[in-house]
């Protein structure tokens, strides 16, 4: 029988692991963004507070690398803000056309949609660019989500009905494991450690346990 100082052990072992990958993903800033918005998404981000802060002041202090498309930038900004970095809702000024409205082929993206819908949630008074992305993002991800696939879908209806600004994270960590273990990248320390940390539940079943998980004589 694997006694409470032992599956603590291993806990501690996972993540350790799991730490070791966010930190080698640093030589490829837009793997470790999404690495990170795997962990908080999972519910486990607690255990990497001080780890998430260090890559994500790294990514502001590179805030003018170049990111590729709408998703990209959508993720690094609401990572950075909700982390409480300043950054300016102007970087999405590239993806209206000369009118001022978003451009047409953002609709052949909806990864990129879902990231700019769940980004201008952080919106703050006078950031119109953010109230226009909220009510294109919502009203194109309506009509385009019966015609995703999964687990596209399933994400864009989760976030439709409860984007992340206003969701309970245990709640959003067991409607987000489901998808994630279905990704073909997955980290499967991470996985685990999450699934460990749901089943063994140990913020309600064993009072102080975040905080003194394995404890022995000194």
């Amino acid at each position: 029988m694997i006694t409470l100082a032992q599956k603590g052990q291993q806990l501690e072992d996972l993540k350790e692991e799991v730490r070791r990958e966010l930190i080698v993903a640093t030589s490829d800033p837009l793997k470790q963004l999404k690495f990170i918005h795997a962990i908080q998404r999972l519910g486990v981000a607690y255990h990497f507070k001080k780890d998430i802060e260090e890559a994500l002041q790294d990514t502001y202090d590179g805030v003018n690398d170049i990111y590729h498309d709408l998703y990209d930038d959508a993720l690094r900004f609401r990572l950075l803000r909700q982390q409480g970095f300043h950054i300016s809702c102007d970087i999405f000024n590239k993806y209206k056309d000369e009118n001022g409205s978003f451009i047409g082929s953002l609709l052949d993206d909806a990864c990129g949609l879902l990231a700019l819908y769940e980004a201008a949630h952080l919106r703050v008074w006078g950031e119109d660019i953010l109230d226009e992305a909220l009510a294109f993002t919502t009203t194109h991800l309506k009509s385009m989500v019966e015609h995703l696939g999964y687990p596209l879908t399933t994400q864009v209806t989760h976030a439709l009905n409860c984007p992340l600004r206003k969701s309970l994270e245990r709640l959003e960590a067991r409607a987000f494991m489901s998808i994630y273990q279905d990704e073909a990248s997955h980290s499967k320390s991470l996985l685990k450690l999450a699934k460990w940390w749901k089943d063994l539940d140990f913020s309600s079943k064993l009072p102080f346990a975040r905080d003194r998980l394995v404890e022995g004589p000194n």
